[in-house]
Order: structure tokens, then C-alpha cells, then sequence
């Protein structure tokens, strides 16, 4: 025999958990037998097993016209078995929900003990239609004569509310005059549905500021203070004339109060609602930040959280507060609780100003020199002791900042401290440079891009500290563990690109700046990343170019085998990376193999010249026309090459602001999408295409193929035959003029060793319109000028001192075109017309190696043919030459 009661259920469903699903597959069909029972009793028990189902996760949505039946019991006990399974199961698709709205009207006006259960069944299952219909009934019950009853009618009313949002005028009028309720619950209850109604729309209960202050200041119920607290939160910004009104309440509240969920509550309030503002919102706030301080240094973690969180809004106000409590703010940066120290992160990060950046920064720098220092492994004893003695205690701690997620954190927060409004808060960028000197080598995470960004913008923009940063990232390119651990993961080796680049770019502040070359060129910087070694050999061509050009000032004859060292010390590197894998690293080698060969060549051919030279006592000084110096001219090759252009920032808006020229049309094609297919024919093919007759049958070479078919045929040289539709036929004389002339293309292209031809049948189907990309004629691009006699090299000697302030570019430099209608774009020729210095005699011809031999071809002609149109000759266009609008 079954036993029908939900406890046998229970102690069944424990009996079979090993066949859990069988045996509940069974319960269920003796269910479906019970419920369909005209014993109701029997029914409200099938129902309560279901309900229990339901909670484990089987539907009982089938069953939702029995739970109404169940429901509409006259007996309460069954009545509320029927309501606690429509509480479980229904939801606002149930479809039988409709037939509950007579019923719940009539429980409504029943028994207490049926209106409670009513209420509370309605409040789980309410739809805009029930709260439509049963809203004039919930209205009337706010004045029922049980004060437990009107309680359960003001909650409910606020689900009706929110499904049906017309009653709320005539609901909240009712509430108002809830708020003189005799009965404390009452009051309470309407309190809080206030509360959450003002939080979508504060303006509508402003009209209840009057007696929300008279509660305020009368009762004494702590959770109900709460609420009007909250209340308050929200009126506050709608209603200045609040804020002098409730400060005194709320500062009596912070200073007596006990409860701490009230304190808290309390000050919340006063920085949201403004409180904290003036000369009169100073006590206050300060009283606010010693209670938060207080929060911080107890020992319930719940209470940092929230007083760090309420801290970080006080503080753009009130700095001056949050900094006598600087270190206990910052101990909580080395919290166990990961939420905590992040919401100290935070704080830390708002309290930053220019008195005490620096202190901030160091102390979260020691968290992470802590940790890197703490790290130690354990020894074989405890490691044994922990394994084989169980209630030992753990001997070795791991910090909580040892998580590289963690670590990260720090050194984003370091960067963003310093940074935040174009380095408003750094008053010593000497300082702010070593500190990201010293991240680089801590960090332990991937933050070296982001370092590297601030090394090259901060040099950039900040002149008086650039002759400290070459010193600094001299220092750097000197030591080998960055270089070493390159390839270890949070290396953070992309530093190493803003020091040579900073080298290379300032090398002028370098006493000795050829000293620097061998490290740039040792062979161990093959292990890094191809971009930092695209910028080592830059960075080295700038540092002999100015480096040749310094020494060329001061030339002495013994100076020549030192230059000729260095010289072949360049070459032998760069040919390494002649062949990489990298663009960038390639070209860059290439360009340096072939301007170094050209000097080492002047260099061999070099010949002192004699003692009684005219020029001898003024090495650097010679006729430009005919003079000869006695040194060697290539040593002024590089310089101009790297200096003839101040770099300067770029202004956040300077691409914005540089105006389109006229001509060029932005939205044309690049590329032109391909339009239909075409058929390639082979060169030594000439094809004999006749249409004979619309639906008969076409003749190709003597094959013959039905219309509107394709065929292939396959010749004895290898060549296609393609038939096409009618439509794709080349029936006029002009395409097959275009055929022939790409077919001689090809025939000349055959024999150029520079172009590599493909011996397979094409099988593309579209041809490039190869005669429309146009050509740039080099043949007057400017040549190679030299240096200016007159132009001063800046000198490297002279003691260093620290400037006692800075200059920031922080607008950055504008394109000088970007404010002209029609801006007249820079090209290579008008650029070497504004900036290019009065040229030096022209170098003779030197014996060069023959790898580095340079040969300048004839400028290539092309002629571009036009289309042909009916009733007109073929012309031809020179097009070899474009304007200089059109330079990209």
C-alpha cells in the first residue's frame, strides 16, 4: 500500500537514492490518481507532495487547476496548502491566474486569518490584470480595523503599484496618512514602501518631508531611522533647503547612536545628500571621517568594506581629512580580503594630490619589493613537517600580493596615480623616471608597454629632464638583467625600447655617446622582441651620426682608426639582421648595411692631409665651392638624416584638425570591388571567336559547342579553351585590342629576371587593370644634402644640475596646415626646400665594396593607353608623374 502523506514521501525519497528517479516517476503517478480525487482532503495532500517535487526541481505546472481548487477550500488548512503551491508554482504566463481573481476578492473580505493568507499569496502571484482589478479592495483594507491586516495591505500595495502604476496617486495619498498610524508596525511598514518608491522617482514625496522629519526626530526604532535615513538620501538632492534642516538631526544621530548599521546610514546620507558641503558641512564631515577611520581599523571585515567604500566619495571634497589617516589607509592596501584591498586601491588612488604623491607611491612600491623579498621557498624540514605532522602549524606565509593578478593592479595604479591629468600631481619627474625604472625591475607582471609609453611621453613633453633620462636609460642599456631576462614572462623588456629610443633620439645630452654602442650592438640582443631590435639599430645610427659629426668638429688623423673600428663593428652587426624574419628589422638593417658601407668605403679612401694645409687650423671650415676639410666628408652623412626635424608631442586633436585636400575623396575606392568574371588567355594563344546564330550552335577553332554551354577542351600546349555565354563573348575590337596588349605584356615580362612568372595555366578569371596603378618618376627627387659650415653642434660638456621646476607640454604640437582652408600637403621636395641647410661640395667617387655598390636605374616611362570610343583615335597620356596633391 501506498502511503499518501508527504512525510512517507520524504522517508521514501531517502530510502531510494541510489533509484531516486523511478522512484519518484511511481509517487508521481499515484499523485496524478490523488488529485483527480473528489475528496479534498486527499486532493490538498497530492498538492502538498507536488509543492515539495516542485522545491527538487519537477514541474508541476499541469497540475495548477487542482492548486486552484485546493485554494477555494473553505477550511483554512487546505486553503493554505492551496496558496503556498500557487506562491511555488505560479508565474505571470500561468494561465489559470484569471481564475482567481473572484476568489481572492472573496477571501479578501473574509475571516483575518483568510485575508492574511489572501494578502499574502496575492504579493507572489500579482499581474497588472490582478492588480487592476483588486486594487479598489486593497485600498479599502488600508483602513481595516486589525493593524496586523493594514501592515500586510501597505506591503502588497507596493507590488500592486508596480504592476499597475495608475493606482499610484490615489495608493499614495493613502500612504500619507499611514505615517500617523497609532500602530508602530503600521508606520514602519508604510516607511519602507516609501522608501523604495522614492528611489525611481524622488520629486512625487517631497510633500511628506514634514512628517518624515517629525518621525525622524521621535522615534526610536532603529530599522525604521534606517529607512527615513534612506528616505532622506533621496529627497536631499531635489530639496536644498533639506541639507541646513537636517543636519542637526543627523549630526545628533552620529554622535549617540550605538548601532552602527544607523551610523553608517547617517553618513552615507550626508555625502549623498550634500551635507558635507560649506564652511557648516566641515565639522560634520569630519566627524563623518573619524567614525569611517574607526570602521577601517575594526576587526569585522564588512565594516572596512563599507567605510572604504564611503571614504572614496568624501575625499574629492575633503582631502585634507583623509590624509591624517593616510597610513591606516594604506595597511589596508596589504589586506587578506582581496575586495578590501581593492576598494583601498581606490581610495588611495583619489586621495593623491602633489604633497603627497611621492610618499603614496613608495609605500605601494614596498608592497611589492615586500613581496618579491618575502617569497622564499620553504626547507626541507617543514616542508616535512607539514606532510607528516598534521596539526602543525603552516610556517610559511604567501602574501596576498603575490598574486600577478593582484600585482598588476598595483603597478596599473602607480602608473595612473602619476599620470592622471597630464602629470598634474608630479612635481620631480626625475623622480617619477626612476620610479618607472624601478617598476620595470619589480612589476614581476606585463606592464611594460604601458611603462615604455610614459618613458617616451614624459621625455617628450618634459625638456629640462632629458639629459637626466639619456643618463638614466644609459644606465639601463648598460645592465644586462633586463636584457637577460628578456624572454621570461613579466620581463618587462619593452623598456628597453623607450631607453634606446630616448638614447638615440637625445644622444646630444651624452658626454661619450659612442661608449653606448657596443652594448646597443652586443650579440645578445638577438633574444628580444624584433620591434626593440628595429629600434637598437636606429638608435645606433643616430648615436654615430652625431657622434661622426662631433669628432668632425675636432677632427685629429688619429681619429681615423677609431671611426673605421666602429664603423666595421656596425656593419658586421647589422648584416646579421639583414636576413630576419621581421620587416621592420630588415629594412632598417638593409638601410644601415648600405649608408655604413658607403662610409667605410670614404673612410678606407680617406688620406690625411698634409701640415701645411690652409684648412689645418680650422678643421670644420672649408669653401663650400671648391674647399676641401681634412676630414672625411661622410662623417656629416648621418646626422642631417636624424636632426634636419625637431620631434615634438602630437596633440590629441592634430589628426582631427588636419583638413582633407581638395581632390581627394575619401569614401572612393581603394580597391574596387571585382566586377564579372573575365577570361585570361594564354599569349600564345590568338582566339577565333564567331557568333553564328542566336540558339544554333558556335564554331571555336573548329569545335563546335551548343549555345549557352561551356565546354573545355584541353590543347597539346597545355592551353584551356574556354566558351562562354553569348553574353560574355568579346565581340567588340576594343577588349581584344586589350587582350593583345596584355598578352605582349607577358611575352616581355617573360625575359625580366625581376619578375617571377607563373608557368601553370591561370585559372583566375579576372584580369587587373595592371596600366592604371600609377608610377612616381624619381628621376628629380632631391638629392643627398650636406651640413651646414655655420650650423653650431651643441656642446656636451658643463655640470648638470636639476631644474627646480618644470615645463609639461600638454597641448602638443598641431600641424601647421591644420588651420588653412586648403593646406598645402609636405612632400619631399618642398620639405627639403624649408629645412634642408646649405649644401657641402659634392663627394668624389670612392672605390665601394661591392655589396654595398648602389646603382640608380633610368626612370621608367609608362604610357597608359585610353579606351577606345567609337568615331575616335587611340591617344596616349603620360602619367608617370603624379601631383603632389596626391601624395598620401
Amino acid at each position: 500500500m501506498w502511503e499518501r502523506t508527504l512525510q512517507d514521501l520524504i522517508r521514501g525519497l531517502r530510502a531510494n537514492k541510489k533509484d531516486e528517479s523511478k522512484f519518484i516517476a511511481k509517487a508521481v503517478d499515484e499523485i496524478r490518481k490523488e488529485i483527480k480525487s473528489d475528496d479534498m482532503e486527499l486532493k490538498a495532500g497530492a498538492v502538498l507532495k507536488l509543492t515539495y517535487l516542485d522545491m527538487l526541481g519537477y514541474d508541476m505546472n499541469w497540475a495548477s487547476f487542482h492548486v486552484v481548487e485546493v485554494m477555494s477550500s473553505p477550511r483554512f488548512h487546505l486553503k493554505s496548502v492551496g496558496y503556498l503551491a500557487a506562491v511555488q508554482s505560479f508565474d505571470q504566463e500561468t494561465d489559470v491566474l484569471m481564475l482567481t481573481t473572484n476568489l481572492l476578492k472573496k477571501d479578501m473580505t473574509s475571516l483575518p486569518t483568510d485575508v492574511s493568507v489572501a494578502l499574502n499569496g496575492l504579493s507572489h502571484i500579482v499581474t497588472p490584470d490582478l492588480a487592476r482589478d483588486l486594487s479598489p479592495e486593497l485600498i479599502t483594507m488600508l483602513t481595516h480595523s486589525r493593524a496586523h491586516i493594514r501592515k500586510r495591505a501597505i506591503l502588497v500595495l507596493y507590488k500592486v503599484m508596480t504592476k499597475y502604476p495608475e493606482v499610484t496617486p490615489q495608493a499614495v495619498a493613502k500612504l500619507k496618512d499611514k505615517l500617523d498610524d497609532p500602530d508602530p508596525g503600521v508606520v514602519a511598514s508604510t516607511v519602507n514602501v516609501l522608501c523604495e518608491l522614492a528611489r525611481r522617482n524622488p520629486e512625487d514625496y517631497l510633500s511628506l518631508a514634514p512628517q518624515l522629519f517629525h518621525l525622524l526626530t521621535t522615534a526610536t526604532n532603529n530599522w525604521m531611522l534606517i529607512k527615513i535615513v534612506k528616505l532622506f538620501g533621496s529627497l536631499c538632492p531635489h530639496e536644498p533647503r533639506l541639507v541646513r534642516k537636517l543636519q542637526p538631526p543627523i549630526t545628533d544621530l552620529i554622535s549617540t547612536t550605538p548601532a552602527i548599521s544607523l551610523l553608517y546610514e547617517c553618513v552615507h546620507t550626508c555625502i549623498i545628500g550634500g551635507m558635507l558641503q560649506g564652511s557648516s558641512g566641515d565639522s560634520l564631515a569630519r566627524m563623518c571621517v573619524s567614525k569611517l577611520a574607526a570602521f577601517i581599523q575594526d576587526a569585522d571585515q564588512n565594516l572596512k568594506y563599507i567605510a572604504l567604500l564611503a571614504l572614496v566619495k568624501i575625499v574629492p571634497s575633503h582631502p585634507h581629512l583623509l590624509a591624517e589617516y593616510q597610513d591606516t589607509i594604506l595597511s589596508s592596501v596589504n589586506d587578506q580580503d582581496i575586495s578590501i584591498r581593492m576598494r583601498a586601491l581606490d581610495l588611495v588612488s583619489a586621495m593623491v594630490s602633489p604633497n603627497n604623491l611621492q610618499s603614496i607611491v613608495q609605500q605601494v612600491l614596498s608592497h611589492l619589493v615586500s613581496d618579491t623579498s618575502s617569497s622564499t621557498a620553504p626547507t626541507a624540514a617543514q616542508s616535512l613537517a607539514q606532510h607528516t605532522i598534521p596539526g602543525s602549524p603552516t610556517t610559511t606565509h604567501i602574501s596576498p600580493s603575490q598574486s600577478p593578478a593582484y600585482r598588476l593592479v598595483l603597478s596599473q595604479r602607480i602608473l595612473n596615480m602619476c599620470s592622471q591629468s597630464m602629470y598634474e600631481n608630479v612635481t620631480n619627474f626625475e623622480w617619477y623616471l626612476s620610479v618607472l625604472v624601478d617598476l620595470a625591475h619589480i612589476a614581476n607582471v606585463d606592464i611594460g608597454s604601458q611603462i615604455r609609453d610614459q618613458l617616451v611621453d614624459v621625455v617628450g613633453r618634459v625638456r629640462g629632464v632629458r639629459r637626466y633620462a639619456v643618463k638614466l636609460m644609459y644606465t639601463l642599456l648598460c645592465d644586462d638583467t633586463m636584457l637577460h631576462n628578456a624572454r621570461d614572462e613579466g620581463s618587462c623588456s619593452e623598456v628597453l625600447w623607450a631607453a634606446a629610443w630616448i638614447c638615440g633620439e637625445y644622444c646630444s645630452e651624452l658626454s661619450e655617446s659612442q661608449k653606448l654602442l657596443p652594448y646597443l650592438l652586443q650579440p645578445e640582443i638577438v633574444t628580444l622582441h624584433p620591434d626593440i631590435i628595429a629600434v637598437y639599430i636606429q638608435a645606433t645610427s643616430k648615436i654615430f651620426g652625431y657622434w661622426a659629426a662631433e669628432i668632425a668638429q675636432r677632427w685629429d688623423d688619429d681619429d681615423l682608426q677609431e671611426a673605421q673600428s666602429t664603423v666595421e663593428l656596425i656593419l658586421g652587426r647589422a648584416r646579421q639582421f639583414v636576413s630576419s624574419s621581421d620587416v621592420e628589422v630588415q629594412e632598417r638593417a638593409a638601410n644601415t648595411v648600405q649608408l655604413f658601407g658607403f662610409i667605410q668605403a670614404d673612410l678606407k679612401a680617406y688620406k690625411p692631409k698634409p701640415a701645411d694645409n690652409p684648412f689645418s687650423e680650422a678643421s670644420s671650415s672649408f669653401d663650400p665651392i671648391g674647399g676641401e676639410p681634412r676630414f672625411p666628408k661622410s662623417l656629416y652623412l648621418l646626422q642631417p638624416l636624424h636632426e634636419a626635424y625637431e620631434l615634438n608631442p602630437v596633440a590629441l586633436t592634430a589628426q582631427a584638425s588636419v583638413p582633407i585636400p581638395d581632390g581627394l575623396d575619401l569614401d572612393a575606392w581603394i580597391v574596387p570591388p571585382p566586377q564579372e568574371p573575365v577570361v585570361a588567355i594564354e599569349p600564345d594563344y590568338e582566339a577565333k571567336v564567331r557568333k553564328i546564330k542566336k540558339g544554333k550552335a558556335k564554331e571555336v577553332n573548329g569545335n563546335k559547342v551548343k549555345n549557352g554551354k561551356k565546354k573545355h577542351k584541353e590543347e597539346g600546349n597545355g592551353v584551356v579553351l574556354i566558351t562562354r555565354e553569348p553574353d560574355d563573348e568579346i565581340e567588340n575590337a576594343e577588349e581584344r585590342e586589350r587582350v593583345r596588349r596584355i598578352a605582349e605584356r607577358r611575352e616581355r615580362l617573360r625575359d625580366d629576371p625581376y619578375y617571377i612568372m607563373d608557368d601553370k595555366p591561370s585559372t583566375s578569371k579576372r584580369v587587373d587593370d595592371i596600366d592604371s596603378i600609377p608610377v612616381v618618376r624619381l628621376d628629380d627627387m632631391p638629392s643627398l644634402a650636406g651640413i651646414d659650415d655655420s650650423r653650431k653642434l651643441p656642446s656636451l660638456k658643463g655640470d648638470y644640475s636639476s631644474p627646480t621646476s618644470y615645463v609639461i607640454d600638454r597641448d602638443g604640437e598641431m600641424p601647421e596646415g591644420a588651420v588653412a582652408p586648403s593646406p598645402q600637403i609636405a612632400t619631399p621636395r618642398t620639405l627639403s626646400r624649408q629645412h634642408t641647410p646649405t649644401p657641402i661640395s659634392a663627394f668624389p667617387q670612392y672605390e665601394v665594396e661591392d655589396e654595398v655598390r648602389t646603382s640608380t636605374p633610368e626612370p621608367i616611362q609608362v604610357t597608359r593607353t585610353k579606351k577606345k570610343t567609337p568615331g575616335k583615335k587611340k591617344r596616349t597620356k603620360d602619367s608617370s608623374v603624379l601631383p603632389e596633391s596626391s601624395n598620401p
